[in-house]
Parts: C-alpha cells; sequence; structure tokens
C-alpha cells in the first residue's frame, strides 16, 4: 500500500468508503452520505489550507497494474477564531479490507508531516466513543487523551459520546512562537 495526495478522481473511491459509515453506524454523525460530487468539494477544501491524503493498493486487472483507494486522511479547521490558525482537525477512514494492516499509520505519518511543512503545530482527533480500533490507531501514532463530550451526538436512537485525542506536530520550546506561513491570515 501506499500514500499520496488525493485528487478529484478519488471523489467516487472516498465516497464509497465513507458511506457505510454514514449509513450503518455513529462513527460519522452525518446522516445522508455525500454525493460523489459533494465528496470532490471536500477535497478541493481540505486541500486549500490543509490536506487530503488516500492510502492505495495495488491491483491487477487483465494483465494491467492499477490501484485502488482503499482508505482516506484529511485535515480541516479545528476552530475559526484566528488563535486557533496552528491547529487542525484531522478524519481518517478506511475500507473495511484495509484496517488492521497498517494503512492508518501510514496515512497519519504522511498527514502529520505534511501539515508540519504547511506549519501546523498541533492536531487533534475526535471519535465516537466508544470506538475502540480507532482509540488504538491513535495511542499508537502518539496521540493523547484530551476529553470526552458526554452524549453530545444523537444517532440511530440513542445518544453518543465524542473522545477527543490531541498530538503535537514538532516539540519546539512551548514559548517559541510559531513560524510564519503564506496561508496565515494577516493580522490585525
Amino acid at each position: 500500500m501506499q500514500v499520496r495526495r488525493a485528487t478529484a478522481e478519488d471523489a467516487a473511491a472516498c465516497a464509497a468508503i465513507y458511506a457505510p459509515f454514514v449509513r450503518d453506524t455513529a462513527v460519522s454523525f452525518e446522516s445522508e452520505p455525500p454525493t460523489v460530487e459533494e465528496m470532490a468539494a471536500r477535497i478541493a477544501t481540505a486541500q486549500e489550507r490543509h490536506d487530503w491524503l488516500v492510502l492505495v493498493a495495488p491491483l491487477t486487472s487483465s494483465g494491467q497494474a492499477t490501484e485502488r483507494v482503499v482508505g482516506y486522511c484529511y485535515g480541516g479547521t479545528w476552530r475559526s477564531r484566528a488563535a486557533y490558525r496552528f491547529t487542525c482537525e484531522l478524519g481518517i477512514y478506511l475500507a473495511p479490507e484495509a484496517q488492521g494492516r497498517g494503512g492508518g499509520r501510514m496515512l497519519y505519518e504522511a498527514m502529520f508531516e505534511r501539515l508540519a511543512e504547511l506549519g501546523f503545530r498541533t492536531v487533534i482527533g475526535g471519535m465516537t466513543s466508544p470506538n475502540a480500533a480507532s482509540e488504538a490507531l491513535h495511542l499508537a501514532v502518539g496521540f493523547e487523551p484530551a476529553g470526552v463530550m458526554r452524549r453530545v451526538g444523537w444517532k440511530h436512537d440513542a445518544w453518543h459520546d465524542v473522545a477527543f485525542f490531541q498530538r503535537p506536530l514538532a516539540t519546539p520550546h512551548p514559548e517559541d512562537p510559531p513560524a510564519a506561513r503564506p496561508t496565515d491570515p494577516p493580522s490585525a
């Protein structure tokens, strides 16, 4: 398996991976799976300031080597206030056949590197709790528990908790100012 930057052509595969999480579980709090067009727009939006990466598995069909998207990870805005601009939230989804095979780690490690290059200092991961597999992945790649919000999501006729985890992307001195980057909003 390999990780690469997503393209608009990956939207159908990403939508297909995500749809069962929306329809059949409380892992996502969305109520309707996004269309391919909506997913393409999400990819484009994520790549404006953060990034969207896909995990691809080799596929041989009729003697030709191709690839198939089996997972994805994206970064997004954590909070809209300017002081939070060096922190972002991540989402990650894997197709069933890719789970438990190291793909989540591959996606996260590539995303951490990319976001650090862009100047981000901290990443946040939120997940419906309990979710043992997601919690294990986050702990394995260096996230630490940051808190649980109790009964904040209503889906499938039940209340659900959301656990938050956070991870630094670099270890600068805590009082060092962040490095400027081109996507910073102008100073007021």
